[in-house]
Formats: structure tokens, sequence, C-alpha cells
């Protein structure tokens, strides 16, 4: 049980169903409780919701027996580290999710029609479409529609898909990650990402024609995280060949770090092909970066436009992912 006072309901007591929607409302039931519910799956505490929400435990303890009382219902259980909601709980938080979402877009929408303003976009995306698609389809679209506002996040797929499903994004280009439901998106396969090996000016095995897998562990590398779809490639490739694993690694999602580490040494780092011609292109310490050749492939699986289920995108957003689903198409006939 949670630690705030509740009344005592048996196990299986139902959802009451002689309330309806105008009811739940004339009854006491608010936005702020059901921010308050989604907030409380998001976090696991109700602690850690209270300080989300910018109030006190006590209040958002309080808030929590109201919705109980109005429903007549547990929505909360207490478990080791947190609380969970119920199977009550969920269910209305999922509702309460898709409540909320809707109104925030119709105060965004509502707000783009006062200023005459093209809206604001937020999109995700894994390294190499975000190079290579989303660079040039933004060039399009401000260049044509004025007053469009573009938030961009580059991340790994794992990060971006569940910013998505807490409809922080509009839509992501990457991959459904192997412990969400893939029911929950709409996704589109846009194209594969290609990697390949990034090393400093200099490095000892820019002297040979190509590298071999053999060559390769005994340097220092510099990795994503584990579990990560590239490093996973990457594994994949040395345990099929049997050639063991490198052992020094520095793991991280930054890329500006990761480049940083391989100019100042030996180190090698998988990175998607379009990021590491766009850096050994540049003209800053940068440019000291080079692809090493190598007798083998890189190649991640397919990256798609991925949207949540039964979610519609507004105008600004449908406008900047049908350019970039463009984009995609013109690259594919190349």
């Amino acid at each position: 049980m949670t630690k705030h006072s509740q009344p005592s309901w048996p196990e299986n007591t139902p959802l009451s169903t002689d309330i309806d929607a105008l009811a739940l409302l004339k009854s006491g039931l608010k936005l702020t409780h059901l921010s308050m519910l989604v907030t409380i799956e998001d976090h696991g505490q109700i602690s850690a919701a209270a300080e989300a929400m910018n109030i006190s435990q006590p209040a958002a303890s309080r808030m929590l027996s109201e919705m109980e009382s109005i429903l007549r219902t547990p929505l909360c259980e207490r478990v080791a580290r947190g609380v969970m909601l119920t199977k009550y709980g969920a269910a209305l938080a999922k509702r309460a999710r898709k409540i909320l979402l809707e109104l925030r877009e119709a105060n965004r929408e509502l707000a783009e029609l006062r200023t005459g303003n093209g809206g604001s976009v937020f999109i995700g995306a894994v390294t190499a479409p975000a190079i290579s698609l989303v660079v040039p389809a933004i060039h399009k679209v401000t260049a044509s529609y004025l007053g469009i506002e573009i938030n961009v996040q580059v991340e790994t797929s794992n990060v971006l898909a569940r910013e998505l499903l807490a409809a922080r994004h509009d839509f992501v280009i990457g991959r459904i990650p192997d412990d969400l439901n893939p029911r929950l998106f709409h996704v589109h396969e846009i194209g594969i990402e290609r990697a390949c090996l990034m090393v400093r000016e200099g490095h000892p095995l820019l002297g040979k024609p190509a590298a071999s897998l053999s060559d390769l562990p005994a340097f220092d590398w510099v990795f994503q995280p584990p579990g990560t779809l590239l490093r996973r490639t990457v594994e994949d490739i040395f345990v099929t060949a049997n050639v063991p694993l490198p052992e020094n690694i520095i793991n991280t999602s930054s890329l500006l770090l990761t480049a940083a580490v391989v100019c100042k040494s030996d180190a090698i780092a998988p990175v998607a092909v379009d990021m590491a011609q766009f850096l050994a292109g540049q003209s800053s310490r940068a440019g000291d970066i080079r692809i090493l050749p190598i007798d083998f492939e890189i190649n991640v699986k397919p990256y798609s436009l991925i949207t949540v289920r039964e979610r519609e995108l507004p105008p600004s957003a449908r406008l900047l992912y049908d350019i970039i689903l463009e984009e995609s198409l013109a690259l594919a006939a190349a």
C-alpha cells in the first residue's frame, strides 16, 4: 500500500460503472489529478512525482487519495523501490496521457494560429539520418516556411523511442528497441545505416591497405553504451569471426567526446559513415579524423520514420516528416 491514507477496497473492486465522463468531472476529478497519475507512472515514486510537478509530497499523496475516493478503487500500490500503478491506475493513466497530449497539442496549435508562426517541431534521430536526411530537410523547410522552429535531438534509438512515447517528440528516425512493444508505433522503413571505423590521422593501421578484424583488439576503443545497436553489431562481427573483443573500452554516447578521444590517441571508434565523412572533411582539429579502410563491412539494421499509433502529427511536423520521406526516396534512387 502507499504511504498516503486510502480507504480499504476489496482487491478486485472494479472502476465504478455508473460514472460517465461528465460525472467524473463533476465529482471533482481534475486535470492536475490526471497529470499526477501520469507523473507517478513515469517516475515510480510519489516523492519524485511531487518534485517533477513542483509540489510537496503530502500534496501529491493527497491528490492520489482524492482520485481513489472519486473512482472508489485503488490506483497505486507500494513496491520495493517506490510505487506502481494498479491495473486500474494503469488504465486511467493510459487515457490520461492521451488527454493531456491532446490538450498540449491544442494549445500549441492555437498559439501558432495567434502568432502566425509556422509552428514548432520536435524530432529525434540516430546519427546517420540526422546528417543525411534531417539537415537537408531542415534547409528546405526553413527556406520555404517562415517562422517554423525545429528542435532536434540526436541520440540512440533506445532513448529516442522512449522520448517519443513520452510525447517529447513528434516523430523520430531510428529503430524500435527490442524491449518495447512494436504495436505502439507506426513504422516506415527508409534506409540502411552503414558504419565505419574512425581513427586519427597518422594512426598505425592507416599504413595498411585495409585493416583486418584481427588487427583491431590491440587498440583502445570508444563505444556507444552497452546494448546500443551499433555496438551490438560490431561486437557480433568479432564474435562471429571468433576474434577476441577489445578489452580497453571507453563508453560514451557523446560524439564530441568520441571525436576528441580519437584525435588524441590511437583509439578506434565505430560511427555512421555519414558522420565520419562529415568530421573528416572539416578544417578544424576534427579534420584529423580519418576513416580506417577495413576488409569487412559494418551494416546496421534499417532505420525508419517512427510515430506513435493513434497520435496525429501537427501540420508543421507533418510537413517536415513528408520532406524527410522525400529525401530518403531520393537517396535510395541515387
